[in-house]
């Protein structure tokens, strides 16, 4: 155990879900809920399980995006489609506090497993349907993957250099309906426990990015032009970019006042002379005449190592950063310094996870369980729900179940 000594247990301790999921957005949601203590039931398909674990083979032979979003989970396969597959989850979600889903819109109501349905029948459950584009609408049936949904929401458009757009490099639309289902979850679960009445939770990955575009999308709405695309740039503020140094690494650096560029100039650049001139003495000046200041900063960076160049931004008082790879992150001294990295078993063995974001000094630690193999638990689940050893093995010849 880490840290202080364990004293209040995981808030969702006790907490059963149930999650007929794929792809990321549901399964990242239900991960969250795992992580702080609920039992989480991922219902897969028998013949290859969520699609997800067949996107790569990245995680020492497993698919990186599978291992990001499902670890704690017990994974029953099982075929939704044959009567006796969809009663066996059933029998579960009538013993369940949660209920997610995101299939293809209309599948889950065709199942009778829409969150309306299982509401109306079992008045205690928490029932998640998360879709691309809502429920209605003319959009309600397009297909809606992480990058579509980027362009539809606009992402795309203020994200880039002036002469190309690009989508986020990780699934935005996903992580934001992912945290969206997951607080709503939350919320719910906090409404039941004061009404005794679960009810309906409704997210999609549409409205979820579409609140992410906030500035841009109130800037463009009340007469404004929405900001430009600048790459690492700033479109109202100068210097504020990345500058190579002599060995090679980038250093992003902000100046966000004149007093700072002042510092900057003097004990940075070495020309004090600029904190002076009205080209460059002001945000203004120094955003009108952006080339030039930039090649100020650029010049002089260029001369020392990244290093050097963070330290001296550093002691003038400088706000900068380090343009890290995937791999620096992976070795990042402020995660290491604070002991955010784990191990999580799995089906290849132990794997190195992130410690989840919120951290609740005073509890239990995280937990953190293992990435289940496909059908893992499926015949310890359905021996929980009374059904004979001989029961499943017809189930299993039939295909039902793996």
């Amino acid at each position: 155990m880490h840290g202080v000594m364990n004293t209040l247990p995981l808030p969702l301790d006790g907490i059963t879900v149930v999650a007929v999921e794929q792809a990321v957005a549901a399964p990242f949601a239900t991960r969250q809920l795992a992580d702080l203590g609920a039992r989480v039931i991922k219902v897969e398909r028998p013949d290859g399980g969520d699609f997800a674990r067949g996107y790569d083979t990245a995680a020492r032979g497993l698919a990186s995006h599978f291992v990001w979003c499902n670890r704690g989970k017990e994974s029953l396969a099982v075929d939704l489609k044959d009567p006796r597959g969809l009663a066996v989850v059933r029998e579960l979600v009538a013993g369940a506090d949660v209920f997610v889903q995101n299939l293809a819109q209309g599948a889950a109501a065709r199942l009778g497993l829409d969150a309306a349905s299982l509401c109306a029948a079992h008045p205690r459950l928490v029932a998640v349907d998360i879709s691309g584009y809502g429920a209605g609408g003319p959009y309600a049936h397009k297909r809606a993957y992480d990058m579509l949904v980027q362009c539809e929401a606009g992402l795309v458009s203020v994200t880039g250099t002036a002469e190309q757009p690009v989508k986020a490099g990780v699934p935005a639309a996903d992580i934001a309906a992912a945290m969206y289902a997951f607080s709503g979850v939350l919320a719910a679960l906090l409404r039941r426990s004061a009404t005794g009445r679960g009810g309906p939770v409704e997210v999609s990955m549409l409205d979820a990015l579409a609140e992410w575009m906030g500035h841009p999308l109130h800037q463009g709405m009340h007469g404004a032009t929405p900001p430009p695309r600048t790459g690492l740039a700033h479109s109202v503020i100068a210097p504020y970019d990345a500058f190579a140094t002599a060995d090679g690494e980038q250093v992003l650096l902000s100046v966000q006042n004149d007093r700072e560029w002042r510092r900057l100039a003097e004990r940075v650049l070495r020309r004090p002379e600029l904190a002076e001139d009205p080209d460059f003495a002001t945000n203004a000046a120094r955003t009108a005449n952006r080339e030039r200041t930039d090649d100020a900063v650029g010049r002089a960076l260029a001369g020392l190592t990244g290093e050097e160049a963070l330290a001296g931004l550093e002691a003038a008082g400088i706000a900068c950063a380090r343009l890290n790879t995937v791999a620096d992150v992976a070795a990042h001294p402020q995660l290491a310094a604070r002991d955010r990295w784990r191990e999580v078993g799995s089906p290849v063995g132990p794997l190195r996870a992130l410690l989840p974001p919120i951290t609740l000094p005073g509890g239990e630690d995280p937990r953190m369980g293992a990435v289940p193999a496909l059908g893992e638990h499926t015949d310890a689940l359905l021996r929980a729900l009374g059904m004979t050893d001989e029961q499943t093995s017809v189930l299993r010849r039939d295909g039902v179940i793996a």
